[in-house]
C-alpha cells in the first residue's frame, strides 16, 4: 500500500525473492541480525522515494508523512514488530525521485544462526588487484573498503563521482575495476561508468545498489546485462562476483 501511494500515478511495483547468506562482516555494520542464512523478499516502487531523514523514522508508531486521514503511521511499525518476533530484520534503501526497495530478512527454517554453511567458506581471494570504489554512504564506504582489503585487494576509495573522475586521471594508480553505486549525487553510476571508460578504457565496472537488479533495469539506470550486485552483500558474494568480472 506505501509502494501503491509512493507512485500516486502510473508506475511499477515490484515483489522478488530470495535467499541470502550473511556473514559476520555485513553483520558488524549493521547491528540486529546474525551471520547466517535468510530467506529474502523485497518490495519496490519507482514512485517518489525519500530522504534519509525520512528513513530513518518510519518504522516509528504513529509516524507518517501522509495527509491527515490517509495514514495511521502504524502500518511499518506493525511490520517491523512481525518480522522482529520471528527473528529476522528489515533494511531500506531509497533515494528521492528515484523509489524505495524494503528488503524483510527472515531465517531459513533448519539453518543455525551464527554459523557458516560449507558453501559460505568457498571465497574466492583477490589477487593484490586495484579496486576503485565508489560510495556516498560513509558507513558503506567503510564497510566495502574492510571487506576488498580483507579479500587481499588494494582499494582507492571515492565518496562522490567527481573524486573518482580525479582518482582515474591520476596515471600513477594503476586501477583494474571500477566498484560504483548506482544513484549518488552529482551523476548516477551509468553516467559516471561512461565517464570512467573514455579515461580508462580497459578497466571493468561492476555495479552495485540497495536497490534489486529488477529494479534497476526497469527504471533505465543500467542495462539487464551488466555486472550487478545487490547490497547487502556477503564477503563470499563480493569475492566470487569480482573474479567473474575480472576473468570475463
Amino acid at each position: 500500500m506505501n509502494a501503491r501511494d509512493a507512485i500516486g500515478d502510473v508506475g511499477r511495483v515490484t515483489i522478488e525473492t530470495d535467499v541470502a547468506y550473511l556473514d559476520e562482516a555485513h553483520c558488524k555494520a549493521h547491528p540486529g541480525c546474525d551471520p547466517g542464512e535468510y530467506v529474502v523478499m523485497s518490495v519496490s516502487d519507482n514512485g517518489c522515494g525519500m530522504d534519509k531523514e525520512t528513513a530513518e523514522r518510519i518504522f516509528e508508531p504513529f509516524f507518517t508523512t501522509k495527509p491527515v486521514g490517509q495514514g495511521t503511521g502504524l502500518g511499518l511499525a506493525t511490520v517491523y514488530g512481525i518480522v522482529q518476533q520471528n527473528g529476522g530484520f528489515i533494511s531500506v534503501y531509497s533515494e528521492p525521485g528515484e523509489g524505495t526497495t524494503f528488503t524483510l530478512y527472515f531465517p531459513m527454517h533448519g539453518a543455525e544462526a551464527g554459523t557458516e554453511s560449507k558453501a559460505s567458506m568457498d571465497i574466492a581471494d583477490g589477487r593484490g588487484e586495484t579496486v576503485l570504489l565508489v560510495e556516498d554512504d560513509p558507513m558503506l564506504l567503510e564497510m566495502s573498503i574492510s571487506m576488498l582489503q580483507t579479500l587481499g585487494y588494494s582499494v582507492l576509495s571515492a565518496e562522490r563521482p567527481s573524486k573518482a573522475i580525479d582518482l582515474a586521471q591520476d596515471s600513477r594508480n594503476e586501477i583494474h575495476l571500477f566498484l560504483t553505486d548506482v544513484v549518488m549525487p552529482e551523476m548516477t553510476g551509468r553516467e559516471l561508468a561512461d565517464r570512467l571508460h573514455t579515461i580508462r578504457p580497459e578497466i571493468r565496472h561492476l555495479f552495485m545498489s540497495g536497490y534489486t537488479a529488477d529494479v534497476i533495469a526497469h527504471q533505465g539506470v543500467l542495462d539487464e546485462r551488466v555486472n550487478f550486485i545487490q547490497k547487502p552483500f556477503s564477503l563470499k558474494d563480493l569475492s566470487l562476483k569480482i573474479r567473474e568480472v575480472l576473468a570475463a
